[in-house]
């Protein structure tokens, strides 16, 4: 039997054989449109991934069967998506939702059919309350404000002006910051805002850099508003600690931004941006540098923490597959709710009934942008 997957319009055959039952699973990535950024390293990433399974014998000798959707990034679509891979596709699980808007999307229709989903995208929300069949892989926006705020007060920092994305990630993580910044004796003294269109901020950061008693700027957000915001900083000549949040680590950003503009830029990261400086004995070092090399040499784009998210999605719904011994979507989810110490690009999981993301603030490293690369401050 053929393994089908529909990506950008077009039908593409990936490994199958037809002595060998199949694994049906599901994805729905923005792999084009303005959330490309995340879902086309995430989609290369997921076919290269079952590629390979499916050459080395698949789980328990049964091939996986992907069917891959392109929402472009609209929840509309992605609804749509998630609909037909469960009552046309049959699939048995879901991978995707590359924003918070596409996984809202996805996540009430899979939780609500029983079919295990794994997010992709960063909000809080989507894991906090706990829904029986929704997981996610990357850390929270609540968890990039708290890793930031860390190290603004091991700086001395107590006064800062934020500038965020009115999208939704930026919407989501601006709030978490608000929430938790006087858990670290930090006030916000400005707090401006930008579309996800808008191709000019310097009023914006006009406004903070006059405000009195600033001593650094956070911008959460993503896409292309945080490297206009960096870009109109330097313009400006402002003197202050940059923190950008993690919806911008990847290379991508850094050339979008300019080196020159990013130099000195902190936020908070993954293992895999940094995975060739990275000690031998970090328990990340394998596993991130295998998939590295393995990303690169097929694509020939530079790795992304991005397409690291859905490496570690695979990975955690090929254990919990294996360990489940079945196709019941009810036995990979309570597979997936039991899994312990696996170890993945992003940090090593451990899922329980009450947190379906599974990384603590240890998973995050702190890096910042030196000589048009990332280095690791701690």
């Amino acid at each position: 039997m053929k393994t089908t997957m529909t990506l950008t319009g077009l039908t593409l055959a990936l490994l199958a054989s037809t002595a060998h039952a199949e694994l049906r699973l599901g994805a729905s990535l923005s792999a084009t449109g303005p959330a490309a950024f995340l879902g086309d390293p995430e989609a290369k990433t997921l076919e290269m991934l079952v590629e390979e399974l499916n050459a080395n014998g698949g789980i328990n000798g049964e091939q996986i069967a992907l069917t891959l959707y392109d929402d472009g990034g609209d929840p509309n679509k992605a609804r749509t998506f998630a609909t037909r891979l469960i009552e046309d596709d049959g699939v048995v699980a879901i991978i995707g939702g590359s924003t918070t808007g596409t996984t809202m999307a996805i996540a009430d229709l899979a939780d609500g059919e029983g079919i295990p989903f794994i997010s992709l995208a960063g909000a809080v929300s989507i894991i906090d309350p706990v829904r029986e069949f929704v997981f996610k892989t990357p850390h929270t926006d609540r968890m990039a404000c708290e890793k930031i705020f860390t190290d603004m007060q091991a700086q001395g920092t107590t006064v800062i002006g934020m500038i965020s994305g009115t999208d939704g990630f930026g919407a989501s993580m601006q709030a978490q910051c608000k929430d938790v910044a006087g858990d670290y004796d930090i006030t916000i003294a400005a707090d401006e805002t930008y579309g996800p269109g808008d191709a000019d901020m310097t009023p914006q950061l006009t406004n903070i850099a006059n405000t009195d008693g600033i001593q650094a700027v956070l911008n959460p957000g993503f896409g292309q508003g945080p490297a206009v915001v960096t870009r109109n900083y330097a313009q400006l000549g402002i003197d202050l600690p940059l923190y950008q949040s993690h919806g911008v680590a990847s290379d991508g950003f850094i050339e979008l931004a300019g080196a020159d503009a990013a130099e000195g830029v902190r936020l908070p990261g993954t293992a895999l941006l940094i995975a060739d400086i990275l000690p031998d004995d970090d328990p990340q070092k394998e596993v991130a540098t295998k998939y590295k090399a393995a990303f690169e040499e097929q694509t020939g784009q530079t790795v992304s923490t991005f397409g690291g998210y859905a490496h570690d999605a695979f990975a955690l719904m090929v254990d919990a597959m294996t360990r489940a011994g079945s196709d019941d979507p009810q036995d990979i989810r309570d597979a997936l709710e039991a899994t312990s110490g696996l170890i993945g690009t992003t940090g090593t999981y451990t899922f329980s009934e009450t947190d379906h993301l599974g990384l603590d603030l240890s998973a995050f490293r702190m890096l910042e942008i030196v000589d048009g690369g990332w280095s690791a401050i701690d």
